[in-house]
């Protein structure tokens, strides 16, 4: 029988974690800071639509709002990762467990966007998988989530009129601080 050794401890705190609204930027610039550190990359969004063999619109239209939040918590409280950016989904800031998982797995960035590039970034709200009760607009979204990830937020990064290369510059010089 083969032995293998453990060659690598893995980290804990060694990611970078992303949260903001919808349209803030979370993917693109995790990819950006995934080409420019190094890290590896997860979005959240995506491993949910992997988790479901479905879209995220579709998930969050199957299960409904409470469903698809508690959905969300099982999905990232079994993330075990290091050394890797994490986008995670604008809902996250929901879960205070999911919150205090992140916590223990990195530095959490939260990725400021105006209400004004939201809604330029995020033309159909329809089909984006968003955790919105009936009736919300994307204004009563923002209004309520902005003070959720300042309160959560280690690093916040502003993203209106910046590039995603920027934004993951700046990340990254903060990080080696």
């Amino acid at each position: 029988m083969i032995q293998l050794k453990k060659r690598c401890i893995p980290v804990e705190g060694s990611c970078v974690v992303l949260v903001g609204m919808p349209g803030s930027g979370k993917s693109t610039v995790g990819k950006a800071l995934n080409l420019k550190s190094g890290l590896a990359w997860v979005d959240t969004d995506y491993l949910m639509e992997s988790w479901w063999g479905m879209p995220l619109q579709a998930i969050r239209d199957r299960l409904g709002l409470e469903d698809f939040l508690v959905a969300e918590e099982e999905l990232i409280c079994s993330l075990k990762l290091y050394s890797t950016v994490i986008s995670t989904g604008g809902s996250v800031i929901f879960s205070p467990l999911s919150m205090k998982h992140l916590e223990k797995l990195g530095k959490i960035v939260y990725l400021k966007a105006s209400l004004e590039t939201i809604k330029n970034r995020i033309k159909n709200t329809a089909m984006r998988g968003l955790a919105m009760r009936k009736g919300q607009s994307i204004e009563d979204v923002y209004d309520e989530r902005i003070s959720l990830y300042e309160k959560y937020a280690q690093k916040v990064i502003d993203t209106d009129d910046v590039q995603p290369d920027e934004n993951a510059i700046e990340i990254i010089s903060w990080l080696e601080k």
